[in-house]
């Protein structure tokens, strides 16, 4: 399960930015997940409470917010921004952990609504990425 991999990861990333930044205990952590990206979110929840470890004072006692990040597209021949629900986005489950794995499988599934090209720069959704975290 990759959950538990990106976990760790975000875990360690708050870990190492509060010590850069003098904080003595993380309070918040906000942790902003890309629409496309595929993930489990209860089980990244879990794995995100089962990881951090107990003798940590930095984590002692924090709330742990999941946000979702809409995935956001740019059409470069008309320069729309659009987003996934202005498109007929993935068919099924198969097209859309594709799109996790090999993000330019979206530009098989997608397509522009104002010019139906297929043709456009992902913006933002993808991946996983500590958007705050509040500390004393």
């Amino acid at each position: 399960m990759h959950e538990f991999a990106l976990a760790e990861a975000v875990i360690r990333s708050a870990l190492e930015f509060a010590e850069q930044g003098g904080i003595a205990r993380i309070t918040k952590l906000v942790v902003r997940i890309g629409e496309l990206q595929t993930i489990a979110r209860e089980v990244f929840d879990y794995a995100l409470k089962e990881i951090m470890p107990a003798s940590e004072p930095r984590l002692a006692g924090v709330q742990i917010v999941l946000e979702t990040e809409p995935a956001r597209f740019r059409c470069r021949p008309c320069a729309r921004e659009f987003t996934l629900a202005e498109t007929s986005g993935p068919k099924d489950t198969d097209e859309s952990e594709a799109m996790h794995f090999i993000p330019e499988l979206a530009h098989a599934c997608l397509r522009c609504p104002r010019c139906q090209s297929p043709d456009f720069e992902m913006l933002a959704g993808r991946g996983v990425s500590i958007a705050s975290i509040e500390g004393e």
